[in-house]
């Protein structure tokens, strides 16, 4: 038996009056989707967010992949700094420095953000701002005893306090509010935050921004614009044990962000690199179909594909975007995998296949939420044929299904013989 995920980061929504009423899910054409929902031998809905921890793709997708982050997780930044390939000491703090967009008032308080992605800033344009951005703060003597700065993918970057002498128990506390979740009010909130945890990363980032705002002229990338470095996502070296150790398979992730492939290097799990996997609704969905194929073929009893896109529109309020994300999931993610199962590389292996999302991203609120969220799963041979909720998949379409209370509970499910 071959185990497929297909995680569809923050699909899920709300009823949206823009679109009469309806979701992104409800108006999606996604037939292959609806067509294994109709025969899934499982369906309802899944918290994957525990009541103590804040609704992030970090802890949804660790929920997800069957680590409970009650007893796992430290941190966001801790994970992607491991896909990155950077060292933690015990005693170092990983924090996402998120590429963004603020306003140009003279006061770094009466600022606004005005994108929380750097106006989509490229990996190859971003590398370029990170490493001109670290070599001008290294020339301050606190930045360069005590931080790392570290490029990653487009605007997700990762900056490392080096052996902070924070407790654990303060961790939490540092850093800012993540800045998808600004709503367009001034900074003057997160400058009053700044206490004796915060108050050297505010000085970085002012810092830092006084530095980005002159970049493009001297970079000659009039394009650019991203002008600032937003600090968040703290946490300290996160443990996780061996998939393949704790489920008995050997586990894969596909993945176009440093989160995902960082938890599966946590877990001894492999992680694929695909060319042109970008998280937005440009990436190549097709390429990651291949990936996912590619690792069943040569090994993996058990793929993680997760596709960022819809998430990504979901911060942006893009509706028709975030249509056209679950859309090409469909088309060019599990049809060709469908087709591989059928008739193509994979058509002697049986397969059970789980599809949902890891938390909300309404376009309403614009930001993650903590609601459960629909999934099915469907097992190739022992198709239900008696679901009546409907034949498309969708929030409301699953309310009669079982409702599971974890992400580990749904992967021990996923994975039984049940």
């Amino acid at each position: 038996m071959k185990y497929i995920v297909l995680l569809c980061d923050g699909m899920s929504d709300t009823p949206n009056k823009k679109l009469g009423g309806k979701t992104p899910m409800e108006l999606a054409h996604k037939p292959n989707i609806d067509k294994l929902f109709l025969s899934a031998s499982h369906y309802g809905k899944v918290k994957t967010i525990p009541t103590n921890l804040n609704p992030g793709s970090d802890v949804a997708n660790m929920s997800v992949l069957g680590f409970a982050p009650d007893k796992y997780y430290t941190g966001r930044s801790p994970l992607e700094a491991v896909s990155m390939g950077i060292e933690l000491d015990d005693n170092d703090i990983a924090l996402r420095a998120n590429l963004v967009t603020i306003s140009d008032e003279p006061d770094f308080a009466d600022k606004r953000m005005l994108d929380y992605c750097g106006g989509d800033v490229s990996t190859k344009d971003a590398r370029i701002l990170i490493e001109y951005l670290a070599n001008e703060l290294n020339h301050y003597p606190l930045f360069a005893d005590s931080f790392a700065l570290y490029s990653g993918v487009s605007y997700r970057h990762c900056l490392v306090w080096k052996n902070s002498g924070i407790a654990d128990n303060e961790v939490k506390y540092v850093g800012f509010t993540p800045p998808h979740d600004f709503s367009g009010g001034k900074l003057a909130d997160e400058v009053v935050k700044a206490d004796h945890l915060n108050k050297v990363l505010l000085d970085i980032m002012v810092t830092a921004q006084e530095i980005l705002k002159d970049a493009p002229a001297k970079l000659n990338m009039p394009h650019i614009k991203a002008n600032a470095l937003w600090l968040w996502g703290a946490g300290k070296k996160c443990l996780l044990p061996n998939f393949t150790e704790k489920t008995g398979k050997k586990g894969a992730v596909v993945s176009a962000v440093d989160l995902l492939k960082g938890i599966a290097k946590s877990a001894g799990m492999d992680a694929s690199e695909v060319e042109g996997a970008t998280g937005y609704l440009d990436t190549n969905f097709a390429g990651k179909a291949e990936a996912a194929i590619n690792a069943l073929k040569n090994g993996a009893d058990y793929v993680y594909l997760h596709i960022e896109a819809p998430d990504e529109c979901g911060h942006r309020g893009e509706a028709d975007g975030k249509i056209r994300a679950i859309e090409l999931i469909d088309e060019k993610v599990l049809e060709p995998i469908l087709s591989a199962f059928e008739d193509g590389e994979l058509k002697d292996e049986n397969f059970r296949i789980l599809v949902c999302p890891d938390h909300p991203t309404p376009l309403e609120t614009k930001t993650h939420s903590r609601s459960a969220v629909p999934f099915f799963i469907f097992t190739k041979g022992d198709e239900n044929t008696d679901n009546d909720n409907g034949d498309t998949f969708t929030e409301q379409a699953v309310i009669r299904g079982t409702y599971v209370g974890s992400g580990e509970q749904l992967s021990e499910l996923l994975l039984s013989d049940k």
